[in-house]
């Protein structure tokens, strides 16, 4: 994260005593990236965080196999026809991944277990409802449009208040700004399209009792699950630049040219061989003469994978894409509106019309995507061919 936060308890000095209310020690916990060589925070336990009692495997879900796109052709997913089961950890529904990203579509209204990721950060889209995301950081109540970013080997779980739609975007390392936005020493330049005052973090620690809870955790090597002999949240404060915090699609800025912007302006997040950006209600192209809509496109180092996930899509009229639906546009395709989409805009701002509703989440991948299960089972298999007809 590129700034400092102080949550709770802590001592003056990093690395010295710091003593309970009964004189004992409380138990310091760094959490670090890149092997203590970028940014890290200091966690304060109750109890030991080392102090587990028992570990177990646990067998890999079924259905998590990914298959090549092929032969190769445009994608849409229809995730409104995608059952829920499970939690939004155990039930994500596998879409496309490779080995960079996986993203997965899950509903539910059940609580997860405590669960650990220490294969990479999480970045989860809430579609629709409103979900508590409890950790050992604390705990942030986070709503419709919002994107929570959770760090690699963070312990914690997901309430939902009702019933709630997420994207989960699963990396195989750190989710962080893009640097562009930053500078050199982590701070949101003027130009960016959101700055600090837009994240929101934990603002007091989230202690809870218990003994032998059960953490599920990820790693490279599968699943197991590991019995921890106090609970995990018994942090009393904490401090650093490395925390989880969420950031809601409705507070990115978006940047508006006299003739159409490419996607990188869009831009959220990036991470290891992708990129994350925000498609929000922002003012049509403003040139006279413009083409205020996405020309036809061929990134050839890309694939495209669009969530859909509020507003009216103008380009994509005629095609299916609807609230829910998602595109997949590999690299070897060009892609743009669908036929009579330009000359009805164009006619639609002669009419008055200035600005566009249109909200969607794009992850652009380096390396290409594979199907997933959940993609394959909610596919519009006529989609390829709507720009023919």
């Amino acid at each position: 994260m590129p700034y400092y936060r102080v949550v709770g308890e802590i001592p003056r000095k990093r690395h010295v005593q710091f003593r309970r209310p009964d004189g004992g020690l409380y138990a310091e916990e760094l959490m670090g990236e890149e092997g203590f060589s970028s940014d890290s925070s200091l966690l304060y336990h109750r109890h030991l965080p080392t102090a587990i009692v028992k570990a177990e495997a646990v067998t890999q879900p079924a259905g998590a196999r990914l298959e090549p796109n092929l032969p190769l052709s445009p994608r849409h997913f229809r995730t409104q026809e995608l059952a829920g089961a499970g939690d939004l950890v155990t039930g994500r529904i596998l879409l496309a991944g490779n080995g960079d990203v996986r993203l997965s579509y899950a509903t539910t209204d059940q609580p997860s277990e405590l669960y650990r990721n220490s294969m990479g950060d999480e970045c989860v889209y809430v579609q629709r409802g409103r979900v508590r995301f409890e950790s050992t950081y604390g705990a942030i109540d986070a709503r419709e449009g919002d994107y929570v970013v959770v760090p690699t080997g963070t312990i914690h779980r997901w309430v939902p208040d009702g019933q709630v739609n997420v994207l989960a975007i699963e990396a195989a390392g750190h989710i962080r700004p893009p640097r562009r936005y930053l500078s050199q020493y982590g701070q949101f330049l003027e130009h960016a399209p959101y700055c600090e005052r837009d994240l929101r973090a934990p603002a007091e620690p989230l202690l809870a009792e218990g003994e032998e809870v059960p953490v599920l955790v990820r790693t490279r090597g599968g699943l197991t699950r590991l019995f921890y002999r106090n609970h995990p949240f018994d942090v009393v404060g904490w401090d650093g630049c490395l925390y989880p915090y969420a950031f809601n699609i409705e507070d990115f800025e978006p940047v508006v040219k006299k003739t159409h912007a490419p996607p990188p302006v869009h831009q959220t997040f990036e991470g290891p061989g992708f990129v994350v950006c925000s498609f929000c209600p922002r003012p049509l192209d403003f040139h006279p003469e413009s083409v205020p809509i996405p020309y036809n496109h061929h990134n050839v180092d890309s694939d495209e994978f669009m969530f859909y996930v509020g507003g009216d899509y103008s380009a994509r009229r005629g095609s299916g894409i609807d609230v829910g639906s998602v595109s997949l546009h590999p690299a070897g395709f060009t892609h743009g509106p669908q036929p009579g989409a330009v000359e009805a805009v164009i006619d639609a701002v002669s009419r008055g019309v200035t600005t566009t509703s249109e909200m969607a989440v794009m992850v652009d991948t380096f390396r290409p995507l594979d199907l997933g299960p959940g993609a394959l089972a909610c596919e519009d298999t006529d989609y390829a061919w709507t720009w023919a007809r």
